[in-house]
């Protein structure tokens, strides 16, 4: 069987049998790795190559006066801790624990429906239907009074804070007794 690999623009035909057309590619592939320059790894990009899901929702999501910005939420960082890593939080996301406030974000449906009752608010518009769009600072944990009709647009949800400090599935923070207020 006649392949045609491309590599970097040149064209390599191989005869080679169906069994060993893949050892063969991995072969290549490996060799072409080793013979790369090392140059081709740019190491001077900035340590922060991406900007965070705080900084990126700042663009999509101006900051609102009564609604919490996820710049301050994401005001956590991970530290270590009787040899495990935990949340160390700043004493401004601990003093909105247990408080009523507002939050605006993206929907993220937990359940099948039109209306859910349960699900997260993202810093930033889901991209796949199997993935988290952000990290546990970026995401907080909803439990609405009644169901909210599921929307793309951004929403503000408005119930009672929680900062979650040991949560085995990882959230941060959980809104309870929550209601869309726009």
């Amino acid at each position: 069987m006649d392949r045609a690999i491309a590599v970097v623009g040149a064209r390599i035909s191989v005869a080679v049998a169906a069994s060993t057309s893949v050892a063969i590619s991995v072969a290549i592939f490996f060799a072409l790795l080793a013979a790369a320059p090392a140059a081709a790894l740019n190491t001077s990009l900035p340590a922060q190559a991406l900007p965070s899901a705080a900084d990126y929702a700042s663009g999509l999501l101006p900051e609102r006066a009564g609604v919490v910005s996820w710049q301050t939420l994401s005001h956590v960082e991970p530290v270590k801790k009787d040899g495990k890593m935990i949340a160390a939080f700043s004493t401004e996301i601990l003093g909105l624990d247990r408080t009523d406030v507002k939050v605006q974000g993206f929907m993220i449906p937990l359940d099948i429906g039109e209306k859910q009752k349960r699900f997260l608010l993202s810093a930033v518009p889901p991209h796949c239907q199997f993935c988290l769009p952000a990290g546990p600072d970026e995401i907080v944990e909803i439990e609405a009074k009644s169901p909210v009709a599921y929307t793309f647009d951004p929403i503000v949800v408005g119930g009672k804070f929680s900062v979650v400090k040991d949560d085995a599935s990882g959230i941060l923070y959980r809104m309870t007794g929550a209601s869309r207020v726009e």
